[in-house]
Formats: C-alpha cells, structure tokens, sequence
C-alpha cells in the first residue's frame, strides 16, 4: 500500500460504507499469468470495517472496485480501473461499480472515463486530515 493512495481509498470508503479490503487479490499469481490486485475493493450491504484479508468470496455481492493514484488521471488508473471490472466479473458479483481515485482532474480522461462508466473521483493532497 502507498503512503499517497491508502488515505485516498480509505477517504472514499468512509463516504460509502461496507466492507473494504485493500490490496484485494482479483487474480492468483500463476506460471502462465501475474498476480493482478485492486487497490480497493468495498462489499456493499456489509459491515463497516476494513476486512483483514486480502480475499473475501463476493459471489452474489454488490462490490466498488477503486484503483487509486495520487497523480492527475491518466490512462494508467483509467485502463486499471476498467479491465478491473472485467477480472472481477469471473468471481461473479451481483454488480460492479469501478472507480478511478486521483489526485488531479484531467476533463478530456474524465469524459471517456464517463463513456465507458467509470467514476471518477478527484481527492486532492489538500484533503488529507491528520
């Protein structure tokens, strides 16, 4: 986790509710393939807390995946944030939202964020409570 982004996830968290897990493990690391992690990821309907795991079963769940980046939105955290829904399909959730956390706006990255249906959400280094 990053000094710059676990604040920003967890910011976003506290306005949402239910069950984070940080750092969740959306692909196994194989012969054939990398380990692929979510910044964040928040099962709705569930207990607000940050679960301790890095993997929770969220078969049937209504999940929020976030990728988080302190920097201006780019297409790094936008491609990140949306072949992360596609992994997280295969673990069939009820539904998913994907959000792209940056430090930045970028209005041109934001419309086609908003074309392919990821959120956006700006928290910028001036929110950061001690």
């Amino acid at each position: 986790m990053s000094k710059h982004e676990t604040w920003r996830t967890r910011k976003y968290w506290e306005q949402v509710g239910g069950l984070l897990i940080e750092e969740f493990i959306a692909v196994k690391m194989g012969p054939d393939r990398g380990r692929r992690l979510m910044d964040g990821l928040i099962v709705l309907n569930e207990k607000n807390e940050i679960h301790n795991e890095r993997t929770y079963d969220i078969e049937g769940k209504d999940v929020i995946i976030i990728q988080t980046k302190a920097s201006r939105l780019g297409m790094y955290l936008l491609g990140q944030a949306y072949f992360s829904k596609f992994l997280i399909e295969k673990l069939n959730p009820r539904s998913i939202k994907s959000v792209a956390i940056c430090g930045k706006r970028d209005l041109l990255m934001e419309e086609l964020a908003e074309k392919h249906g990821i959120e956006v959400v700006v928290i910028g280094a001036e929110e950061i409570t001690p």
